[in-house]
């Protein structure tokens, strides 16, 4: 990606050329999915940019049909009964939407129960939905293509925990490398003998062997399912951190087994009332935290991070063309939002190449921010405009954006919050502002002034009406205005630009340039 805003080629740099249109990715606008698990089934309709999705519509019902599987080996009667209900509503939803179609997949319990051909065949009875029942390795590679999404660069090893089984899959450049898929799911773990040291034992003995099947040198684990999330969310409350976005929350090592322990000291149903978690998930979770704390044991990762997304996400991204796959999701995600929230779709490039001179030195993974907030800048302006900065931050901060670190979630949120207010003193967001240090905050609010200096300066094209040249030696920022474009440095422009001198601790030049 070139990140020179002057070379307009034919990809539209440095924001790439859009897919909105093209019929591979309009394609994809639309699309539903239904996951029926071990111990949820699910629908969701993903809409909007095809490389960022947001959810239009999702829902869960916590079935339970894999519950007692391991004992019985047949399915949960009054799962069955739960599920068929809820895929009757869901395929009467698929049609009320009009979805094209409803890719619907089965994993661990309907493909290993007694009963599971059986449940298929009445599934398609009642409610003419195609289930596509798939086996472990199938399940691990969806899963991992769904960290994919969200995740382009992803290095390291996917674990997807569901009800009756676990996946694991290794994830490198952009592709599924070996896959392995065990039975440790928290209800099949609920009937090993034994007691806690007869589990222990249990567990250990099959993380080793996935171990062994994929190797121990993975410097990260991304977590998939629903008890990774409770936990994580379980994290949070320990740590007492700031920010309870799930996806991409990162954990040290230590931290997991910490909390591990945490969970194993405390009333099960105390700590369900702090976070909100369900009664039928948080019963699975402390049986899913001694699996957690087993992997880290035996595989010894530099970091643990949580995915929300996992097999539905990997089923739409199998359906995505390559040049598709290969786009950012984040400025995908918020190249769509100035599309069709901004009220002026495009100008976010422009004032993008007017601000570049104050970040040309640097990395392409913090220019990739600054290019979103540039697309999103104006995205709330139909808020209140005593509102609008707060607007800003909450969307950046836990808006559904893909390729995002929550570090970088608030940096984006700081920059915005700073497009529309000069100080970010007193806000009730202070807590968050915790994840970034002194620096990061400088640069974030110095993004923002930009901003706000350039999205009025000009409504039409900053970018043409002037020049900003940014000497940081010197410490002197240049602003070069064209002569017909004198009268556009107003007293509000200057004194927005007088702000962003301040906040780069520089000194002011102003300049007027003669054609010809």
């Amino acid at each position: 990606m070139n990140a020179n805003p002057g070379a307009h080629g034919d990809d539209w740099s440095p924001f790439g050329r859009p897919l909105f249109d093209d019929p591979s990715a309009r394609a994809l606008e639309r699309v539903g999915v239904v996951d029926v698990g071990s111990n949820s089934v699910r629908m969701v309709v993903f809409d909007g940019a095809a490389r960022s999705p947001a959810y239009f519509y999702n829902e869960k019902v916590l079935a339970g049909l894999g519950q007692g599987l391991a004992q019985t080996g047949r399915l949960n009667p009054q799962g069955r009964v739960r599920a068929l209900a809820a895929l009757k509503r869901f395929a009467l939803i698929a049609e009320g939407l009009r979805l094209p179609s409803l890719t619907c997949v089965a994993t661990a319990a309907v493909r290993e129960a007694e009963d599971g051909p059986e449940f298929h065949a009445e599934i398609e009875r009642e409610t003419g939905l195609k289930l596509w029942v798939i086996d472990g390795q199938e399940e691990a590679r969806l899963s991992a293509q769904g960290v994919l999404l969200g995740w382009p660069e992803a290095e390291g090893l996917v674990c997807d925990i569901g009800g009756n089984s676990m996946e694991l899959a290794e994830v490198s450049g952009g592709r599924v490398g070996r896959r392995v898929t065990s039975p440790l799911g928290p209800f099949r773990l609920q009937q090993v003998t034994g007691g806690r040291k007869g589990l222990a034992d249990h567990i250990r003995t099959e993380v080793e062997r996935l171990a062994e099947a994929v190797g121990r040198g993975h410097e990260r684990i991304y977590l998939v399912g629903g008890s990774w999330r409770a936990f994580a969310r379980l994290d949070m409350e320990r740590r007492n951190y700031p920010l309870t976005v799930l996806h991409e929350y990162r954990m040290g090592p230590q931290s997991v087994l910490q909390t591990a322990n945490w969970i194993a000291e405390n009333d099960i149903n105390a700590l369900r009332a702090r976070t909100g978690t369900s009664a039928a998930r948080m019963e699975l979770v402390p049986i899913a935290a001694q699996v957690l704390r087993q992997m880290v044991l035996s595989f010894h990762p530099r970091e643990i991070d949580v995915s929300s997304y996992g097999i539905r996400e990997g089923l739409l991204y199998e359906q995505m063309p390559d040049r598709l796959k290969m786009r950012d999701p984040l400025i995908e995600a918020c190249r769509y939002a100035e599309r069709t929230m901004a009220r002026m779709p495009g100008f976010g490039k422009r004032l993008y190449a007017f601000i570049f001179p104050l970040f040309r030195n640097l990395s392409e993974e913090k220019l990739r921010l600054v290019k979103a907030a540039c697309l999103l800048h104006d995205t709330t302006w139909r808020a209140h405009p005593d509102y609008r900065a707060e607007v800003c931050f909450d969307n950046a901060t836990r808006a559904n954006l893909g390729g995002l670190s929550h570090a970088e979630r608030v940096f984006l949120g700081v920059a915005l919050l700073h497009r529309y207010k000069n100080s970010r003193a007193g806000s009730r967001f202070e807590p968050l502002f915790s994840l970034l240090d002194e620096h990061q905050l400088r640069e974030a609010e110095v993004l923002g002034k930009a901003m706000r200096f350039g999205a009025m300066f000009s409504v039409k094209a900053p970018d043409e009406a002037g020049e900003m040249i940014w000497r940081p030696k010197k410490k002197i920022l240049e602003l070069k205005l064209k002569a017909a474009s004198q009268p556009l440095f107003g007293e509000v422009a200057e004194a927005r630009f007088t702000s962003l001198v301040a906040a780069l601790g520089a000194e002011a030049k102003v300049t007027v340039t003669v054609a010809g």
